[in-house]
Formats: C-alpha cells, sequence, structure tokens
C-alpha cells in the first residue's frame, strides 16, 4: 500500500496537535503554568504546520475525492462537511484561546478552553478518519479540487 506523502504528513501534525493539547490539558490540571503555555503554543504550531501543508497541496495540487463505493458518497460527504465544521471552529477557537491566554484574560481563556480542547480532539479524529476513508480502507479518487472533491462530480 503506497500511502501519499503530503496527506500522511499533515495528518501526522494534526494528530500531534491533538496529543499536546491533551499533554497541556494534563500540565495545567498539575498548575504546571510554563509547561502548559509551551505545549499548547507547540499544539498550535503543530496544527498550523497541518494547515500549511494541506492549503499548499488544495492549492497546488488540489484535493482528493472520495474512491469508495458510489453508495457510500453521501454518507462521506456528510461526515466530510462535519469534520471541515469542527475543524473551522476549532480552528478559530483555538486561535482566540491562545490569544486570550498570551494576553492573560484567564477568565475567558478558562471558560473556554476546555470547549476548544474537546472540539479539537473531534476535530482531529474526524480527520484522521477522513485520512483512512480516502487512502486506506479505499483507494483515493481522482485528485480535483476542493469543491468537486466535497461536493463529488
Amino acid at each position: 500500500m503506497d500511502l501519499p506523502l503530503l496527506p500522511t504528513i499533515s495528518t501526522f501534525f494534526i494528530v500531534l496537535s491533538a496529543i499536546l493539547v491533551a499533554i497541556g490539558w494534563n500540565l495545567i490540571r498539575q498548575r504546571k503554568i510554563e509547561a502548559h503555555k509551551k505545549m499548547m503554543l507547540a499544539a498550535g504550531a503543530s496544527a498550523l504546520t497541518f494547515f500549511i501543508i494541506y492549503a499548499s497541496r488544495t492549492i497546488f495540487v488540489g484535493n482528493t475525492a472520495f474512491g469508495g463505493p458510489d453508495e457510500y458518497l453521501i454518507f462521506y460527504t456528510i461526515f466530510l462537511i462535519f469534520h471541515i465544521t469542527l475543524a473551522t471552529t476549532g480552528g478559530i477557537m483555538g486561535l482566540v484561546t491562545i490569544w486570550l491566554g498570551l494576553k492573560n484574560r484567564l477568565d475567558k481563556h478558562r471558560k473556554i478552553g476546555p470547549y476548544t480542547s474537546v472540539i479539537w480532539f473531534f476535530t482531529a479524529i474526524t480527520g484522521v478518519m477522513v485520512y483512512l476513508l480516502l487512502y486506506v480502507i479505499y483507494e483515493g479518487g481522482a485528485t480535483t479540487s476542493v469543491f468537486k472533491a466535497i461536493l463529488g462530480g
């Protein structure tokens, strides 16, 4: 099985970001504030690395369409839209959460941080599932524009 290089690397970084968020969450529960800050910034850097690789591939190469059975396409599409919604929400919330922490607005940071983390965990899990569905469980379809990959056609 030949796995595609850029999607495999980008998926690694999204999983790494979720692992770092989990470690950071544990560190703050132990009141290790500086270690928490460093870990969450590393998680943000990992997520940003994912995004740069994903966006570059999308712009320069295109996206891979679902290559599984046609009768599963609607389910894959709904799942993909759910993942994209989670990723967008989690990404924006992640930026806000990091910004609040860096600006020492800890009341709001503490309030949204746990929600942001949970959304990010689900983003990573669903991202891995998209990767598995596109490249491991089924052979990827044609590489095409993002709109065709998401909406079919």
